[in-house]
């Protein structure tokens, strides 16, 4: 069968791709982040920001990572649902590479390493790659993708983050990414499982991710803040610090999430996000939507069942 099908629908017959029969259609999209482009565009606050710049900045490695893990077991994939999944992975992944590097590039303009930290993570897992067994550098990604997963859902849940956002260009990218992460984030799971992956495996691998992750993203974070000279700036960094990690703060809030993931039984489809997603996609896609005017494909832009 080929990476394209047609299909009938109320419009006419149309040409659909793998990943829009799996419900992961990859959307081409064109963000344009300016020298003017805000500063502080998360809450005004220079530790907020440049705590979700740093992800940003991890991203375009961290992703081509992820898609490499799971293409190293595209080929003992014999289902073609499985196998539209996958298509549709590794289209949306390449997209938000893409569009963060984009943001990233806007952020250096800043005054940021954005790139020099993106660097770094590539030669990290040039290592990783080179020494560590496929299928725990597909585990790694199993660990890595609950992360985002469930990171995007309270963003796509949580008004108060999207307040928080003070430019518009970086409301529309944090939020189409966030969709997308929820929308993709059996594959790598379902990949690990047909791979032979076990239990112990993928907890151990996610204790060590978790460490990996927390030891990154912090010293990238104290970086972005010493570029910044906020470093130091004790008032605006506590009120950052009781955003991320306070009561009812970001972390804690996830923090059931994050341990369902050590269950046996445990799958990402576990996190029921399907109504949270539609109502987020007419939000997006509709006319008048925050991304109407933008995607570059808009008549692929959503899954089958919802055509």
């Amino acid at each position: 069968m080929t990476n394209a099908t047609l299909a009938d629908t109320n419009t006419g017959t149309v040409r659909m791709t793998a990943g829009e029969r799996a419900g992961i259609p990859p959307r081409r999209m064109d963000f344009e982040f300016t020298d003017e482009t805000t500063r502080y565009w998360y809450g005004d606050n220079a530790f907020l920001t440049t705590f979700w710049t740093t992800l940003s900045a991890l991203f375009p490695e961290g992703e081509t990572f992820f898609v490499d893990s799971v293409k190293n077991y595209r080929h003992i994939i014999t289902e073609q649902a499985l196998k539209d999944q996958v298509s549709g992975f590794i289209g949306q992944e390449a997209m938000h590479s893409k569009e963060h590097e984009a943001f990233n590039g806007m952020a250096s303009k800043h005054g940021f390493p954005t790139e020099k930290l993106d660097k770094e993570l590539g030669w990290l897992f040039k290592v990783i790659r080179k020494v560590i067994p496929k299928r725990m550098q597909l585990a790694a990604t199993v660990a890595l993708e609950h992360y985002t997963a469930i990171l995007a859902e309270q963003l796509l849940r949580d008004e108060r983050h999207q307040e928080m956002f003070k430019d518009k260009e970086a409301l529309k990218l944090w939020m189409w990414h966030a969709l997308e992460e929820n929308e993709h984030k059996i594959v790598a799971y379902d990949v690990y499982k047909l791979a032979g992956g076990n239990y112990a495996e993928r907890v151990f691998v996610m204790f060590i991710a978790t460490v990996i992750f927390f030891t990154v993203v912090g010293t990238g974070h104290i970086r972005l803040l010493w570029a910044d000279k906020s470093l130091f700036n004790f008032k605006e960094n506590w009120k950052g610090l009781k955003f991320l990690w306070g009561f009812n703060g970001l972390f804690p809030r996830l923090a059931s999430q994050y341990f369902d993931f050590y269950r046996p039984s445990f799958h990402p489809n576990d996190h029921d996000t399907e109504a949270l997603l539609d109502d987020w996609r007419h939000r997006m896609l509709d006319e008048g939507g925050m991304l109407a005017d933008q995607i570059k494909n808009p008549s692929k832009a959503r899954p089958a069942a919802a055509v």
